[in-house]
């Protein structure tokens, strides 16, 4: 692991002017920072048109392949960023047992429940920032042993308590703060925690405070790396704390603009939104004088339906500017749609450094509950078109 994570910093720390740069922001530049020395990806770039940057996209081993010719050292990458999807023969899961769990959600659950079961360790549960309990309920259910299920939202541990005690299954919720000393009482030596997406500090709070606590055994999905209390990334193990790489709370969003669409229709919309916000930066640029981006809130799906011209009054209101007389709309209408293009093209780029960055974030993490006494293992506990959040860390503590 630590030859792996030496190897992701060199390579994302040499390579990060194509990364570090927010392909929504760099289309809008008149200058890429790396064309000057890379001209020939930039032409390769200019070459697709709209239905190959789409192929691109949703085939990532295409596209590393292909970027292949641009990065000589990206094919060793894409062999250290390979890692095991664990096996599934499936459970048997009693009647009501996956009660209020949405599709997806329920593949992720059960693939991360059986992952989790096949490598047990312990006598009882402690699931974090548990929500309604849906991944607990069914360890509880396959393991006939007690769960407890930490988490912030009062109604959730309310919910997901009825649910618990209507089927009979040993699990105690326990509301709370994650940060907070009063955390440190849902701890204790025989149980093996888990955590599936929990968020940048949550996991981080998790696997500090197994080892802390000594516990047997830890399962944990990240998720969210970004969601941190200080500005930029606080390195785990010593490794990494001595690493070249060095990453902003910014930097820490990327790995997560890999989405699993929900179809053509989601897209679309996808499309019109970022195509109207760029359009709309575009007249304030040119129309204003306004060189900074300026960020819009969100908007109601059903409001894009009613056209661009609607949409820049609706975001001049929300930004109290006003808009001069006279404007031609379709024009930045186009100019908008011409950019969103040029922002998927520059996005390929980015999409290649993603899983490497979050490999090497992932290491980190396995590699700091090695040093402190654990075995540790790092695969896939699902494919990626059920979510591209699908790095499973497992942690066993080593008998002395």
């Amino acid at each position: 692991m630590q030859s792996k994570f030496q190897t992701l910093d060199t390579f994302l720390y040499q390579h990060q002017v194509y990364w570090r740069s927010e392909p929504f922001h760099l289309c809008q530049q008149d200058e890429l920072p790396w064309r000057h020395y890379n001209e020939a990806l930039f032409a390769w770039l200019q070459s697709l048109d709209e239905q190959q940057i789409q192929v691109y996209k949703d085939q990532p081993d295409s596209l590393a392949e292909e970027l292949g010719g641009f990065f000589p050292d990206l094919n060793d990458i894409v062999d250290v960023i390979q890692i095991p999807t664990l096996n599934r023969e499936g459970l048997d899961l009693p009647k009501g047992t996956d009660t209020g769990i949405p599709g997806r959600k329920l593949e992720q659950i059960m693939s991360m429940s059986e992952a989790v079961l096949g490598h047990h360790k312990g006598n009882e549960w402690l699931e974090w920032c548990s929500g309604k309990g849906f991944l607990g309920r069914i360890l509880s259910q396959q393991s006939k042993q007690p769960v407890t299920s930490f988490e912030w939202q009062q109604s959730l541990c309310d919910s997901g308590q009825a649910i618990a005690d209507v089927q009979q299954l040993p699990m105690q919720f326990v509301q709370g703060d994650a940060f907070s000393e009063d955390a440190n009482k849902v701890f204790n030596h025989n149980q093996h925690a888990v955590a599936l997406h929990a968020c940048g500090d949550l996991h981080v709070t998790l696997l500090n405070k197994v080892v802390n606590y000594s516990l047997p055994a830890v399962t944990i999905s990240p998720c969210c790396y970004h969601l941190i209390q200080s500005e930029r990334y606080q390195a785990m193990s010593t490794v990494a704390q001595s690493a070249q790489l060095s990453l902003s709370k910014s930097d820490l969003r990327i790995p997560l603009q890999e989405t699993v669409t929900g179809g053509e229709r989601v897209k679309r919309h996808r499309q019109l939104e970022m195509s109207f916000r760029l359009g709309f930066s575009q007249l304030l640029k040119r129309e204003l004088g306004v060189l900074e981006y300026l960020p819009v809130p969100s908007i109601k799906k059903s409001e894009l339906a009613e056209g661009f011209e609607a949409f820049c009054w609706w975001a001049a209101n929300q930004k109290e500017i006003a808009l001069p007389s006279g404007l031609d709309f379709d024009f930045y209408e186009r100019l908008g749609e011409q950019l969103f293009w040029n922002m998927e093209r520059l996005s390929l780029v980015q999409q290649v450094f993603r899983r490497p960055l979050e490999m090497w974030l992932t290491l980190d993490r396995a590699l700091y509950l090695e040093e402190q006494g654990y075995q540790t293992s790092v695969e896939q506990f699902c494919e990626r078109h059920i979510t591209p959040r699908n790095i499973l860390i497992r942690g066993w503590k080593v008998d002395k």
